[in-house]
């Protein structure tokens, strides 16, 4: 059956194209309801039209997926809490000057070496009512932290944007936050912040408790911290307290959608009830049966896991896939699929944004349409074959079907994949499991020392052997340039590959022929853009300079010490050299006085020494110098002014007003980011 075939695909994508359009676009709320309503007047026309004369008509179909495209973009719109006026964004003294803040506790985030962070909704301003998602940052001290979900706190503090990425290619974290319509967050210690003795109890209160429960029962059977934390993150996606080597085992080893509580996990959960109810015979009460059994067994599997939105929508999907599979419509997965991902994103568009989503979903599909080809190719005679090679499809189906979109978004491939899904599915099959069975026991007392012992060792063996796959780091290919265009060309490749070998045919013969010329266009263009730049950029690192000059594929790093290494510096270095697919040429030494494109760039440093004869385009203040810079501009005459992130705060305000008074441009690239031209 032809997926596109059924109406409700073609609908869907129309949505989700409203939805990206008006991601990109910021259409106005005026444009969207006129559209809209066009939409809809046009679609009852046609309706009508066609229920008197009894004919299909192109105009019917047409002004549905018009129809579609527009309910999109309004439920993209509507959900943008930034655009609603209760929300603390149009609240502008907030950002300026110290206000006092009513919020309530919402969830718990992964802390750092210097903070315990929270999310939080905003009740109040200075007793006028707002509302919206923010971050607290809560300095960590000797003090036991008390706060817990549902606490309603009072801070007197100023709100801080979200901070932007200030250098070339690297992850953008403030866009990151507002997709998750957070725009700001608090920085505050312990003793600024006022506890109201009430608590919010609503179902975030009850999940957070019900967790808490969990974990300190856990922790009475003694159950060994590391392997605590990662049968957390496990079986609940709780990764707060997992370690960093921990994680990035599980990322070179290729496992990291593990860690991950995605369509794995709840599959997985789905299948285990599905197999306990097996004895319950097929009738329509018993069907019945089990399928409510399987719908509340998600629902308290989300509940318990602090009902993140990554458990959420895969329970949504597998829900969807449950009521399906009841009514007896296997043939229409690809439907069911289609109606989950438009009810999910009907009520959450922002999560299309979201790289989980995106990744759940393509593994699961490619799954479902490659996997078949692949376990097609080679028949095992044995039980045990027969095992390997089907977790070997699966494997690749997932991976093949997720590839250019991980290579685009992190850029490294972890090329034992395949091992490690075949040598970790008999562990991980057990711990999720003895997993369930540990946690519900958890839920209401401490579990028996022995089944505990099972279990922490069980992880301990599964951290083993990813550990013993990460280790072999020479099969992780890293810094691997991946830009939009080969994202495109190699997911048409991929698509109109597996539709030839389903069924060739002249027609899907040139459709294949086409994506490898797009392919090898996307190649080109992107050789054609990589040779033809010339930039000059001056980055921002603090408390050192690092500027680079790029003609073609020729590139040098300006450095104040080109021996020492500097982390900072190295991964920015890097993160440019990945985004522009270029390869490192050389590094020299800062210079005083350089040129680019027949412009002249001085560089002042901490010596303050400058030529007095020389009029620059740029002008470049680094290591705070101790200059008047009134009388500098007098003698020089710059045409702009860069501030790198080398300077402090308070003297590049007065730098600020001099340049303000001259009318000369000022750029600090702590506060506006890398300069380029």
């Amino acid at each position: 059956m032809k997926v596109l075939d059924f109406p409700l695909a073609k609908v869907t994508i129309a949505f989700l194209s409203g939805v990206i359009t008006a991601y990109y676009l910021n259409f106005s709320i005026t444009t969207i309801l006129i559209a809209l309503s066009f939409s809809l007047v046009l679609f009852c026309f046609s309706y009508f039209w066609n229920l008197k004369y009894r004919r299909n008509n192109f105009l019917f179909g047409t002004s549905t997926y018009f129809l579609a495209f527009f309910i999109g973009a309004l439920t993209l719109f509507s959900h943008t809490e930034s655009f609603q006026e209760s929300n603390y964004t149009h609240c502008k003294k907030a950002f300026e000057k110290k206000q006092l803040i009513t919020l309530i506790l919402r969830e718990k985030l992964k802390g750092n070496d210097y903070s315990d962070r929270y999310i939080g909704h905003i009740k109040s301003i200075s007793g006028k009512s707002y509302s919206g998602k923010i971050i607290i940052n809560i300095q960590k001290d000797s003090a036991k932290n008390h706060l817990i979900i549902g606490n309603i706190i009072k801070i007197e503090t100023v709100l801080q944007r979200s901070p932007s990425n200030k250098n070339p290619n690297q992850f953008d974290y403030s866009k990151y936050l507002s997709n998750k319509q957070i725009y700001a967050q608090i920085y505050c210690r312990k003793n600024e912040i006022l506890v109201n003795k009430l608590i919010q109890k609503d179902i975030w209160y009850y999940c957070a408790k019900l967790h808490s429960r969990i974990l300190s029962n856990l922790e009475k059977s003694n159950f060994n911290k590391a392997e605590m934390n990662v049968a957390l993150a496990l079986i609940l996606g709780q990764q707060q307290e997992i370690s960093q080597d921990i994680i990035q085992d599980y990322q070179y080893s290729g496992a990291t959608h593990i860690l991950s509580v995605s369509g794995l996990h709840v599959g997985f959960i789905m299948l285990f009830i599905t197999f306990i109810l097996k004895p319950i015979p097929n009738t329509k009460k018993g069907s019945l049966f089990k399928l409510l059994s399987v719908l509340i067994s998600l629902a308290g599997f989300a509940i318990i896991s602090g009902l993140s939105p990554s458990v959420l929508r895969s329970v949504v999907m597998f829900s969807f896939l449950a009521i399906g599979n009841h009514l007896r419509r296997n043939g229409n997965i690809y439907h069911t699929l289609l109606v989950s991902i438009l009810l999910i994103l009907l009520f959450e568009p922002y999560f299309l944004f979201d790289v989980g989503f995106q990744l759940s979903y393509l593994a699961l599909f490619f799954i479902l349409w490659l996997q078949p080809l692949l376990k097609n190719l080679y028949k095992p005679k044995y039980k045990l074959t027969n095992y390997i090679w089907e977790a070997l499809t699966v494997s690749f189906a997932a991976q093949i079907g997720t590839l250019p979109l991980c290579l685009y978004y992190f850029h490294q491939f972890p090329g034992l994949f395949f091992v490690t899904n075949i040598i970790i599915l008999p562990v991980l099959s057990f711990i999720m499991i003895a997993g369930i069975v540990v946690i519900i026991i958890a839920i209401f007392t401490s579990p028996p020392l022995f089944i505990t012992m099972i279990f922490e060792k069980s992880i301990y063996l599964l951290n083993l052997m990813i550990h013993a796959v990460a280790s072999a780091d020479t099969f992780v290919i890293r810094n691997i340039g991946f830009n939009s265009y080969y994202l495109l060309a190699f997911y048409l490749l991929i698509i109109s590959t597996i539709m030839w070998l389903k069924k060739p045919n002249f027609n899907k013969t040139i459709f294949v022929l086409s994506a490898v010329i797009l392919v090898q266009l996307s190649f080109i263009i992107t050789k054609i853009q990589t040779e033809k730049g010339q930039e000059f950029i001056i980055y921002n690192q603090k408390k050192s300079t690092l500027i680079s000059t790029r003609t073609g594929k020729n590139i040098v790093f300006y450095k104040r010490d080109t021996l020492s290494k500097n982390e900072q510096i190295d991964r920015i270095i890097n993160s440019y050299l990945v985004g522009n697919s270029v390869t490192f040429n050389k590094s020299e030494k800062l210079k005083n006085l350089m040129y680019f494109k027949n412009k002249k760039i001085l560089l002042i440093d901490s010596s303050g020494v400058y030529p007095s004869n020389l009029s620059p385009d740029l002008l470049v203040i680094t290591q705070n110098p101790k200059i008047n810079l009134d009388r500098l501009l007098n003698k020089i005459q710059p045409k702009i002014i860069i501030a790198d992130g080398s300077n402090s705060n308070s003297i590049q305000k007065y730098w600020e007003e001099s340049c303000f008074k001259k009318n000369i441009p000022f750029h600090s690239t702590k506060e506006k980011g890398y300069y380029k031209f």
